[in-house]
């Protein structure tokens, strides 16, 4: 099927209302053992729900998802993405507001080559449940969501962030075909939202690293720097659920046993390609989760559940840098790396901030506010080097 025309189009969107139906006919069988399942999943969290400030907004954004959604639906892309589909800009009018889908066509093949089916996608972004939020440790005025089932997450993005993601995006394609064990977080959307006559407001979409999140014991960002590193925890008993950082790791070890050269390859792949791209100031998310006692060791992963290989791009060039290796059967298995006694979910998150003018003055300033201390603003290659290093020491 022929590819989309490029450049920017405009259509009327077509209503999520039998997608709204199929999704209310869905929750209306769910049994109550398989709600009270899903509650307890979601503590710590707070459901959008009538009555909340970001109501409205979630609202426009599942309706504008789902329709989205429903062009590659219709007209499902095969292979690899043309120069095109990278700059195809489709603008769908909403009552009330316009949706607009970036690179669509890119992603939806981006998307085909993880295995996620268009059809759950839609489903999970769209009108079936509201948005999920959580209390963000991030600096950053972003906001920040959850799809209902918390297996995809959404964040706001400034205009010159999203310029940056679009402008990399066929190197980040190629990477995660070169290497598809990559940390990097499977970014699968883009997109505009105009309210009336307003301003643009811009946000991506992603697969969660942390997901499934019910057996998640402790969450972290990770820079591998000290400087606003540290997050005070939540008192015993809190509800609230809080990602925490470096600091907050402080005396504590990452325990893989043999995996553990395979993560200090990928990161030193993955950190040399952001790098390259002049990018900082990421982050290694990372969660923890005790493993069941039939999960444990290398030989009841293979016993007691299936175990799986992405094959990596044949190339004449480093073929040890396919990092091939055995995958749980298990949802969101490549941010997934399981040690002896704890299953890690790991993903490098936020490539969007360069290292232009505005970052060498933020540099050149905290050189002279915090001397002697690491902080997050550094060159693109101190960055990575340092964010390696932290993971080698913190690992065994």
């Amino acid at each position: 099927m022929a590819a989309p025309s490029p450049g920017p189009r405009e259509v009327l969107a077509p209503s999520p209302e039998a997608g709204r139906r199929a999704a209310t006919s869905s929750s209306s069988r769910r049994g109550i053992l398989w709600r009270l399942r899903d509650k307890q999943s979601r503590l710590g969290l707070f459901e959008i729900s009538p009555g909340h400030e970001l109501h409205g907004l979630t609202c426009m954004m599942q309706a504008g998802l789902w329709a989205a959604t429903q062009v590659s639906v219709d007209h499902p892309l095969m292979g690899l993405p043309s120069q095109e589909d990278f700059s195809e800009v489709l603008t769908q009018v909403h009552e009330g507001f316009e949706l607009g889908t970036l690179a669509g066509p890119a992603f939806a093949r981006l998307r085909r080559s993880l295995g996620l089916a268009e059809e759950d996608y839609q489903a999970a972004l769209g009108p079936g449940g509201p948005y999920l939020q959580f209390l963000s440790t991030s600096k950053s005025k972003a906001s920040f969501f959850l799809s209902h089932d918390q297996r995809f997450f959404l964040k706001t993005q400034r205009r010159r962030e999203v310029r940056v993601l679009l402008a990399h995006l066929p190197r980040y394609v190629q990477h995660l075909q070169r290497h598809p064990h990559s940390l990097l977080a499977r970014l699968l959307g883009v997109h505009s939202l105009r309210v009336a006559q307003g301003k643009k407001k811009y946000f991506i979409i992603m697969q969660s690293v942390f997901y499934p999140a019910g057996r998640i014991s402790e969450r972290y960002d990770i820079k591998g720097c000290e400087v606003s590193r540290w997050v005070e925890p939540a008192p015993e008993g809190s509800p609230l659920v809080l990602v925490l950082k470096d600091l907050n790791f402080q005396g504590k070890t990452i325990n893989l046993g043999p995996q553990r050269s395979w993560l200090l390859r990928q990161m030193e792949l993955d950190t040399t390609f952001l790098r390259e791209l002049n990018v900082l100031d990421y982050s290694l998310l990372m969660a923890l989760q005790c493993l069941h006692e039939d999960e444990r060791g290398q030989g009841s992963c293979l016993i007691f559940r299936m175990a799986r290989s992405v094959q990596g791009a044949q190339g004449p060039e480093e073929p040890e840098a396919q990092n091939r290796r055995l995958l749980p059967d298990a949802p969101n298995a490549l941010h997934i790396l399981d040690g002896p006694e704890q299953r890690y979910f790991l993903g490098l998150v936020d490539l969007a901030t360069v290292y232009g003018l505005r970052k060498r003055l933020e540099h050149l300033w905290k050189t002279l506010r915090y001397p002697g201390r690491t902080f997050s603003t550094v060159s693109p290659a101190r960055y990575a080097r340092r964010l390696c290093q932290w993971v080698e020491e913190h690992t065994e």
